[in-house]
């Protein structure tokens, strides 16, 4: 098997998407959608997917939605009710959290195209008893967090980093938020996670295990898989969209007596 390599999420545009199978009647309320799409990644054993998806116009209930999902909409609007029958619109550039157990409605008078992330939690995790869309604030403040580990960093000085989270799920493996960072850089190190990164300010080069360099700035989107070989290097200030998925360690069955 090939190791892991990070990937630049570009836009494609619907031709170049395969047809999925049809979405369960029971779910669609009106039109007749035909959706797409291309997987970046499918871990089944974590539960985790990743890729690229659109669809025709339609409405269709989605509750209680079955897994937790990051959305950024490339293309289109579509509006969530929930059980109240309050809405929120996500539009082309906007991004947004579904989490497990909304009971929701979803709603596309036209055509969609969107990257997803999707943890299918089969943990049986309680979930809060308030649960609603989330649509990210870009612009919201940041808090100051911890740093990265001094012995992986190469540039003269620290950075200074600062995270707002939006959403995790109750297994706290799987999270959404912003992050930012002053400029420094990296040494090269398998990556501890799974991450969607979509760049909303500053250039930031990421460099494969082979010494393959490739820049992100505002508007990119990158899906780096664990386990990447991976160097880091903003040399201005960048902030962030990401979304984290860190699978927990496989319990290890104790030694069988001598």
């Amino acid at each position: 098997m090939a190791d892991p390599r990070f990937e630049r999420l570009s836009d494609p545009g619907g031709d170049a998407l395969e047809i999925w199978p049809a979405i369960d009647a029971k779910h669609v309320a009106n039109g007749t959608p035909v959706q797409r799409g291309r997987m970046v990644l499918d871990d089944t054993a974590a539960g985790l997917s990743a890729g690229i998806w659109d669809c025709t116009a339609w409405t269709g209930t989605l509750g209680p939605y079955s897994v937790h999902e990051f959305m950024i909409i490339l293309e289109g609007a579509v509006t969530i009710v929930d059980a109240k029958g309050g809405e929120t619109t996500i539009k082309a550039g906007e991004s947004f959290v579904i989490p497990k157990g909304l009971v929701c409605i979803w709603k596309q008078t036209g055509y969609v195209r969107k990257f997803f992330v999707i943890f299918d939690d089969a943990s049986g995790a309680e979930q809060p008893d308030e649960l609603k869309v989330l649509k990210l604030d870009t612009n919201a403040a940041l808090s100051a967090s911890d740093g990265p580990d001094p012995e992986l960093v190469v540039s003269e000085r620290m950075p200074d980093w600062a995270d707002h989270a939006v959403h995790a799920d109750p297994t706290g493996q799987w999270s959404v938020g912003l992050w930012s960072s002053t400029p420094y850089e990296r040494k090269s190190i398998p990556f501890p996670r799974h991450e969607l990164m979509h760049i909303l300010e500053g250039v930031v080069t990421l460099t494969h295990g082979d010494g393959t360099a490739e820049t992100y700035q505002a508007g990119d989107t990158v899906f780096v898989p664990k386990g990447a070989e991976i160097a880091w290097k903003n040399a201005t200030p960048v902030r962030k969209i990401y979304c984290i998925m860190a699978p927990r360690a496989a319990a290890v069955a104790p030694a069988a007596a001598a």
